[in-house]
């Protein structure tokens, strides 16, 4: 079992990393149509014969270095300007010449199905793939790659946004990438490195992550998948599957009815998508250190389920640590706060898997340089994902105009900020309000209030210039306040600006969760 594991481990590594040769090679990365990030020193990297002189130039700038001696390079040009397009050369014992190279902004767009989503399933897709006449838009998607040891190579390529290319690119990378390029007048590069139903630990480094108690459960079970699989066992099994299997199609034949789909060996978890570091190894560490702007992330759905979901916060903040130190720089990092979704909300609170990964999307704007695009009212109830992926993207890029750019405006709906008792009532205060708060409708709705026995109840709730009042006859001495809290909540508060507010508690209460519900 061991020593199978051990081949396929270094078969898919072989596929993925190659080994050092006399020819200069670089990461598929760098190839055709590719946009290197302006403003910033710009490594690039490859590998040769040990001790061979590769030299790297572009748009005047040019560096020399010596492989080291496991095949390795790396140059650091200097800055350059918005522009191009240039020709990126490489020269060592054979040249190479990458080109169509822009210079612009790069953002890394990753996650699971939701930022995998292509434009192609996105609302209006046709319209949209029509008017995507946008060459200065790049997309790279970096092939799946799930794998217990991080890589060094990954597989993947650069193309120029067009009608004809445009139905592949992740939409809400397509469309937070359109409104930058259209509003700051710069080439714009995405890197998608995403993989649908994937969890956030399996895009953290193993180190990043290993001493987090709150999942240590979820590693020790991992571990025992991966010690319990045997390949003979599994061989077996199949073997027994097949024989029942040919005997059910041939009942399915004779009744006319369609016959059952043939059964597969089971995967080996050691490569399991979800097993923790595996897409950190395989789809991101190959990308590093390549120039970014920033990274945008839409995961979170598959983190929602029982307990786990309270740790949220904390993996989410401990990936962007993770990702920061090994690129070595603080970048910008926004993510989707998950949208409404299941039945609508029917309690003042409803406290789920999906609600606590909402909070814990919401506490990790503590951290610098983050920002969250809030999207509890553009979901939908029967579909965890949702089409309108346009307003998705138009979100993220107001955080990304505001904060990254220093352009007017605000960077997202309002966010809870603090709150005061006065008398029978609490006022709540917000950030991000824009000028003033408004209701989408007749009145307000979605706030719950509750006194010292932790008992919520419906609360009637006015806007007073840049907070929210929030009362109740039936609690006469309110301590804490619930917005939104629900998967799918009737709620109506937004900003000026037509961004609406997040889902928010200004208690810390125990919430006790159906593991089976998200």
């Amino acid at each position: 079992m061991q020593t199978f594991r051990i081949i396929l481990v270094v078969l898919i590594a072989a596929q993925a990393t190659g080994s050092a040769s006399a020819d200069v090679t670089l990461p598929a990365v760098f190839s055709d149509h590719m946009v290197l990030q302006h403003g910033r020193p710009l490594p690039i990297w490859g590998w040769a014969e040990a001790g061979e002189k590769v030299t790297v130039s572009i748009a005047g700038r040019s560096a020399s270095e010596r492989a080291a001696s496991d095949g390795r390079w790396e140059v650091r040009l200097a800055a350059l300007a918005p522009g191009g397009p240039h020709v990126l050369t490489v020269k060592g014992a054979n040249s190479l010449t990458i080109g169509d190279v822009l210079i612009g902004d790069v953002w890394l767009c990753s996650g699971q199905s939701n930022m995998a989503m292509a434009v192609r399933s996105a609302m209006n897709s046709e319209q949209e793939q029509a008017a995507a006449n946008y060459p200065q838009i790049r997309h790279f998607k970096t092939a799946s790659l799930a794998i217990p040891e991080p890589q060094d190579r990954c597989e993947g390529s650069w193309a120029v946004c067009s009608p004809e290319t445009v139905a592949a690119f992740t939409a809400t990378g397509y469309f937070f990438g359109r409104e930058l390029h259209e509003q700051l007048d710069v080439p714009i590069g995405l890197i998608n490195s995403s993989w649908g139903g994937t969890a956030v630990e399996a895009w953290t480094s193993w180190s990043a992550q290993e001493d987090l108690k709150p999942i240590k459960p979820l590693h020790k079970e991992w571990a025992g998948k991966v010690a319990a699989y045997d390949v003979d066992e599994a061989r077996a099994q199949l073997e027994q599957n097949l024989e029942r299997w040919k005997g059910r199609v041939e009942k399915a034949r004779a009744a006319g009815r369609k016959p059952p789909r043939r059964p597969t060996l089971a995967a080996d978890p050691a490569v399991n998508p979800n097993r923790p570091a595996n897409l950190f190894n395989g789809m991101i560490h190959p990308l590093i250190p390549y120039a970014i702007r920033g990274a945008i992330w839409y995961q979170g759905e598959r983190n929602t389920r029982g307990d786990i979901s309270k740790s949220y916060g904390l993996q989410l903040a401990t990936m962007i640590y993770d990702w920061r130190s090994r690129w070595g720089y603080e970048f910008p990092f926004a993510w989707v706060q998950l949208p409404n979704f299941t039945e609508p909300q029917a309690e003042p609170v409803e406290s789920t898997g999906w609600v606590m990964v909402r909070e814990g999307m919401l506490k990790t704007l503590d951290l610098s340089k983050t920002g969250m695009a809030i999207t509890v009212d553009i979901g939908e109830a029967g579909d965890i994902h949702p089409k309108n992926k346009q307003d998705v993207g138009l979100r993220l890029a107001a955080w990304a105009l505001a904060d990254v750019y220093g352009k007017p405006g605000v960077p997202s709906g309002p966010v809870y900020e603090s709150m005061v008792r006065k008398g029978d009532s609490i006022v709540v205060h917000f950030a991000n309000v824009g000028g003033k708060l408004m209701a989408k409708g007749d009145e307000l709705a979605g706030f719950a209030v509750a006194g010292a026995d932790r008992k919520f109840v419906w609360a009637d709730a006015k806007i007073a210039g840049e907070t929210v009042v929030v009362s109740s006859a039936e609690v006469k001495a309110p301590v804490a306040v619930r917005y939104a809290w629900a998967p799918n909540p009737n709620c109506n508060l937004y900003s000026s600006a037509g961004l609406p507010a997040s889902p928010f508690r200004t208690d810390d209460w125990p919430i006790e969760l159906d593991p089976n519900r998200r």
